[in-house]
């Protein structure tokens, strides 16, 4: 069980989001709850014009709104917002926001009354998911589209995915004996202005490409040994006279994979000189990758933890402050890092399939085939990989630079942040792909090596391929095969293979 308190760390989010933990109210964020709401009230009861509390929102906010018409003004709000359109999120996503909101409003800031955290907890630990389309925010006044279509189903209206089923939010309710939602003065505002639908995407994205950074060093390592690199690049003398955290990190992972390579011992006298860049220089492109991520994490660690409100209440003070906490610049400048960071894996690990399966470069078969032109061997994978790398860069374009006023021209410079978060995953499932492709690559090469053994590390990996994916000895249909080593990337399997023989790896 996770108890909402102050801070909500990233590995407590993915627990909750995709392992299913149960969530509740923690005492002391109770007591901030009524504090702010009672702030609120005492503002109803003066009849003190408030920004969205009984006002008008963006444009009208300085049209009062009558005490009898507040419960309308509320509603209406979430009825009229819930206007995006395209592929709906991912539970996993819709789940993620309605954590975020849930902790947001509990750090007492919001002046929601305690019903509204507890709505938003029973959807989350019913495993009931409001159907959210995934375009439509423009990342400032927060995800107001995505995030009122998540309040639509708190209110009994729209549809929920409930068991992989899209029905009814109110026969859904119904049936588990929630009731919806009346929303009042400053609750429906509170729902919906704020970063979470960014933050859940970003967040989501950050859990995996941590796997995805170590698994392109394995890969790496992998190509390189089948291309009978130097493993001199990677010692410690070369990397601590640049020492970026991300090259130290992936250097000592890439000694640690190659570590009593056979292959390494065949090719000691070689007349090479120096490899490739996208060999010789792995420390230096994965690292800076790995950097990328640093800041994104740290990014996320604040936002986790953050009121992104508006107007924000403070009871101690006795005030409510209208300002910018929704604004989602700190997030799209780093999911549009994220992708960049991302979508250089894909490319060097393109480089380095081309390396493996031109014989000009590699020395080995061309395309890896066992009978070249009788069979094309894994000639298309490079044309696959190259038209994702393609797309990746014309994905990571940055959405951050561009701003289109809203709201008749109150809104004047937004985010475009829930773009760069959409764009950030897609370059990363992009990604997985090519990786997946340079390792059945990598696996097919090193079979031409046999009996000599790579690195430990390496060879555990080829071993899991290898019990997935067996060697190319005739052309088939491989698209299953790399699909599968693509999944099994994702689930982090090549990296335990790696780390039960070489120890944990960066």
């Amino acid at each position: 069980m996770l108890v909402l308190e102050d801070r909500l760390m990233l590995e407590e989010f993915i627990a909750v989001v995709r392992e299913g933990r149960r969530v509740e109210i923690g005492p002391a964020a109770r007591e901030r709850i009524r504090r702010g709401r009672d702030r609120i009230e005492a503002i109803l009861a003066v009849g003190i014009p408030v920004y969205g509390v009984n006002t008008g929102f963006g444009k009208f906010q300085n049209t009062r709104i009558e005490a009898d018409k507040l419960k309308d003004l509320q509603r209406n709000l979430i009825l009229s917002h819930a206007i995006g359109v395209g592929e709906p999120f991912p539970a996993e996503v819709v789940r993620g926001m309605l954590l975020l909101r849930a902790q947001s409003l509990a750090l007492g800031h919001s002046g929601v009354r305690e019903v509204v955290v507890e709505a938003l907890l029973a959807f989350l630990n019913h495993g009931i998911h409001p159907v959210v389309p995934s375009q439509g925010s423009v990342g400032s006044s927060g995800d107001l589209a995505p995030l009122a279509h998540m309040a639509l189903a708190l209110i009994g209206e729209g549809e929920v995915e409930d068991k992989g089923e899209v029905r009814p939010t109110a026969d859904v309710m119904g049936e588990t004996g929630l009731s919806p939602l009346v929303l009042e003065a400053k609750e429906g505002l509170a729902l919906i202005n704020g970063t979470q639908a960014m933050t859940s995407l970003l967040a989501l994205f950050a859990a995996d490409v941590q796997v995805l950074l170590t698994t392109a060093d394995i890969a790496a390592a992998m190509s390189l040994e089948a291309l009978k690199g130097s493993h001199a690049p990677f010692e410690e003398a070369v990397i601590r006279l640049r020492p970026h955290p991300g090259a130290i990190e992936t250097a000592a992972n890439l000694r640690a994979l190659l570590r009593d390579s056979e292959i390494r011992l065949s090719h000691e006298s070689c007349a090479k000189v120096q490899d490739a860049y996208s060999l010789r220089a792995v420390p230096q492109v994965h690292g800076a990758s790995r950097d990328a991520v640093r800041h994104v994490l740290e990014v996320l660690k604040v936002e986790l933890g953050s009121v992104t409100d508006n107007p924000l209440v403070f009871p101690e003070e006795g005030r409510v402050i209208s300002g910018g906490n929704f604004h989602g610049q700190p997030l799209a400048l780093a999911a549009d890092y994220a992708g960049i960071a991302a979508a250089e894996l894909a490319n060097i690990s393109e480089r380095r399939v081309e390396q493996m399966l031109n014989p000009a470069l590699s020395g080995l078969p061309a395309f890896l085939a066992e009978q070249g032109g009788l069979h094309s061997g894994l000639m298309i994978s490079q044309y696959t990989a190259a038209s994702l790398v393609s797309e990746n860069k014309i994905l990571a374009h940055p959405a951050s630079v561009d701003s289109i006023p809203t709201s008749a021209n109150q809104e004047d410079h937004v985010s475009m942040g829930t773009i760069a978060c959409r764009k950030a995953r897609q370059i990363y499932e992009n990604t997985l792909w090519v990786l997946a492709i340079e390792i059945v690559s990598a696996a097919q090469a090193l079979d031409f090596h046999k009996p000599l053994r790579p690195g430990a590390g390496v060879e555990a990996v080829y071993g899991a391929v290898r019990k997935a994916v067996p060697h190319l000895s005739t052309d088939r249909y491989l698209k299953p095969e790399v699909a599968k080593v693509r999944e099994m990337i994702r689930r982090g399997d090549f990296v335990r293979s790696a780390e039960a023989v070489c120890g944990p790896l960066n």
